[in-house]
């Protein structure tokens, strides 16, 4: 890992390179450009053979495939994909700027100008010696151009909603907060922070945690408990968060009570049977008037109260 100093003054630790990875990647680069290198040549001698070029203009024709070949071939690569050349693509990695930056034309053309010397020319030793010296596994065309070689490809990092969770002993006041002013734009630069945090170094975590709660703690209430951290903090408003938006969601996805549909308190309450006649008076009150309810007979006609005679 490496200290990376990006323009925003953020300290982030970085995966360089290992000499190995970087070595196949060499490896594999070296052999197309040898591929290139013969086919080219096949194809310039049997040009020159046809058409009767003298020595002068077979040399410069050697010449220019030479260079289009050792020094076009990875500069080429390297600015078009930003630092990533067939071997490095192959291997998971590319070449970055000090400052984290993506690789431009002109620190590429240093490393390919720089290579024809350490590794053609000298067969690798200069390159092979600078690399295990380095920290960052640097190369002398590293130095001279400000690059080095990170590991880009790397183990997939646990989805950040699985490692959202509100601490047990925040629970019952993220129950009570209030996060109706909390924008947007602060939540995902919350979210990103903690999604990121474990690649930022100690200083910088702490840092950047301090000034994101106070950001978030203006814009909810109530505050968090005394001695509350920062990114557990966080953690606990953007879980509530997440949480009462799914609840919200679901909530309106149901589908709702249509009329004679049984809800509320109402559906709970048991039914109970009309009785005939008064209800019980209460004790030591005087009995009320008897009353009877009227019964209708089977013709559908109305006696007055009365049974019909047997």
């Amino acid at each position: 890992m490496a200290e990376v100093v990006t323009g925003e003054a953020v300290v982030l630790e970085v995966p360089c390179a290992r000499f190995p990875s970087r070595l196949a990647a060499l490896a594999i680069d070296l052999l197309i450009q040898f591929v290139l290198l013969f086919v080219l040549f096949l194809i310039a001698g049997a040009g020159a053979a046809g058409s009767g070029l003298d020595t002068a203009l077979t040399g410069a024709l050697i010449l220019t495939v030479l260079v289009l070949v050792i020094v076009g071939y990875p500069v080429t690569w390297e600015t078009l994909t930003r630092g990533r050349s067939p071997g490095k693509f192959a291997l998971g990695l590319r070449v970055a700027g000090d400052d984290g930056s993506p690789e431009r034309f002109r620190q590429a053309l240093v490393r390919g100008l720089v290579a024809t010397v350490e590794i053609w020319a000298l067969f690798g030793f200069p390159a092979l010696a600078c690399s295990l010296l380095s920290s960052r596994g640097k190369r002398l065309g590293d130095m001279f151009a400000g690059t080095f070689v990170l590991q880009q490809r790397l183990p997939a990092r646990r989805p950040l909603a699985a490692a959202l969770a509100v601490p047990p002993e925040l629970a019952p006041w993220a129950a009570t907060l209030e996060l109706s002013a909390l924008t947007e734009q602060t939540a995902e630069t919350a979210r990103r922070y903690l999604s990121r945090m474990a690649e930022l170094t100690p200083v910088a975590r702490a840092e950047l945690a301090e000034r994101l709660a106070a950001t978030v703690q203006a814009q909810v209430s109530p505050p968090p408990p005394p001695g509350t951290p920062a990114p557990a903090f966080l953690a606990a408003v953007l879980t509530e968060r997440r949480n009462r938006e799914q609840a919200r969601l679901l909530g309106a996805q149901r589908p709702a009570a249509g009329p004679g549909h049984p809800s509320g308190a109402a559906a709970t309450q048991p039914h109970t049977p009309a009785r005939l006649g008064n209800p019980p008076a209460p004790p030591g009150s005087a009995p009320a008037e008897p009353h009877s309810t009227p019964i209708q007979p089977h013709g559908g006609q109305n006696t007055g109260g009365f049974a019909p005679p047997a």
